[in-house]
């Protein structure tokens, strides 16, 4: 009996050790972790000897290579090490600033807004639902127009650009409605008065019949 005791305990220590992450970093120093997710500029992990810890963190550019238990690595040797050279709200105001330079999307769902809101008789109610429906909805990626792949690959570059993308395409559906309205009120005066003529010469019409 204690000889099985025994081969359990090692079968278990065999398997524990087996299913672990190992994480080597640049300072040389490797970590005993269970990786949980690896994200565009970081790795998330626990650690080994508390998995039911809180999770942490490491940059890529800090690390050589992630080891995995089944015997996979992931090689981060030529990460550069962007976040020496550009801080975190850089990069967030550089996405901001490109979008402006090349966001250029947004003139569909603006002209559509200006389109609806335009027509005679129901164009604010026509063009209302389009407005809200766009502006609620994020920038589709296809249609982003950012110059850098690699650079959308940040977090923080990719929210920065997509926050003000979406901001530069509410902002425009909003101008348009209400130029649409201007277009909207002159229309539907002019509308008024061909039918106003036209009943009139329907009716003298019928009276010269």
């Amino acid at each position: 009996m204690k000889y099985i005791l025994l081969f359990i305990l090692s079968t278990c220590s065999l398997n524990i050790i087996k299913a672990q992450d190992t994480l080597s970093m640049r300072s040389g120093e490797n970590i005993l972790v269970k990786v949980i997710e690896v994200g565009t500029t970081e790795v998330k992990y626990k650690k080994l000897d508390n998995l039911n810890g809180p999770i942490f963190s490491i940059l890529k550019s800090d690390l050589l290579i992630v080891k995995y238990e089944n015997g996979t690595k992931d090689d981060f040797s030529s990460t550069k090490k962007i976040e020496e050279k550009t801080t975190v709200q850089d990069l967030y105001a550089k996405g901001q600033t490109d979008a402006v330079e090349n966001y250029v999307s947004y003139k569909i769902s603006g002209t559509t807004v200006l389109i609806a809101t335009a027509q005679p008789f129901f164009g604010p109610i026509t063009g209302i639902i389009p407005a809200l429906l766009l502006s609620s909805s994020d920038p589709k990626d296809e249609n982003l127009g950012y110059p850098d792949f690699n650079l959308m690959k940040n977090e923080q570059y990719a929210k920065g650009y997509k926050e003000k993308a979406k901001a530069i395409k509410n902002k425009k559906i909003l101008k348009n409605y209400f130029t649409g309205l201007i277009y909207w009120i002159p229309g539907i005066f002019i509308t008024f008065i061909i039918m106003v003529k036209s009943s009139g010469s329907g009716v003298m019409g019928a009276m010269g019949g």
